[in-house]
């Protein structure tokens, strides 16, 4: 029998869509700080398939599963990636706590993905660390949004199931829901059920 492949298999149900990287990686603990919160990031393998998914890496690209130190670094980053978007979107960025402070410069200074340019004129990116490299340009991307006028434009989305952060990038900055085909259409969906429900108890009281 060969050996196991030392590669994640890529899985696709990973949220993205939220309009910035950052974003999309707060995601990975779904329901925040409810009782039905659930851990995304909870393997080596989970944590190598969401960079394959959402890195910037070549689609396809397998990514060797990392040690179990880098997925605790990587929740560790999360968290505070978590906590300096709070604190900006309340208060200012300046408030956040020193110690998240102090590991999104350090994860930041790391380096993060490179171009590459290949024979056939595309242009993809490689890195000698995938996951370190992508966790650096996640806490860039984080210290950008917090100290940018488009932080403004973060929104908590609409659906009363979800609570995930999005980037409203809509002319008008109206955007309610952080997916339409998810969060909009169940919301939809719950709307005419209850409209239509109600309609049907106001017909059944006239005859």
């Amino acid at each position: 029998m060969s050996a196991p492949d030392p590669r994640t298999d890529l899985r696709t149900d990973f949220r993205t869509g939220s309009g910035r990287v950052c974003l999309d990686f707060i995601r990975t603990l779904r329901w925040r700080g409810s009782a039905d919160e659930v851990e995304e990031l909870d393997t080596a393998e989970a944590l190598g398939a969401w960079v394959a998914q959402l890195g910037p890496y070549s689609p396809g690209a397998a990514v060797p599963v990392p040690p179990p130190r880098t997925v605790l670094a990587a929740r560790r980053t999360r968290e505070a990636v978590h906590t300096l978007l709070k604190a900006a979107r309340t208060t200012g960025a300046a408030d956040c706590p020193p110690e998240a402070r102090a590991l999104l410069n350090q994860v930041a200074a790391a380096p993060t993905p490179h171009p590459v340019l290949d024979a056939d004129g595309t242009v993809t990116h490689s890195a000698d660390d995938p996951v370190a490299a992508l966790l650096a340009l996640i806490a860039r991307d984080a210290l950008d949004l917090a100290t940018s006028p488009l932080l403004s434009r973060v929104r908590d989305c609409a659906g009363p199931n979800c609570g995930a952060w999005f980037l409203d990038t809509s002319r008008p900055g109206t955007r309610r829901w952080c997916s339409m085909d998810r969060c909009g259409n169940q919301a939809k969906k719950s709307t005419w059920r209850s409209k239509h429900a109600a309609d049907g108890g106001a017909s059944a009281r006239r005859a």
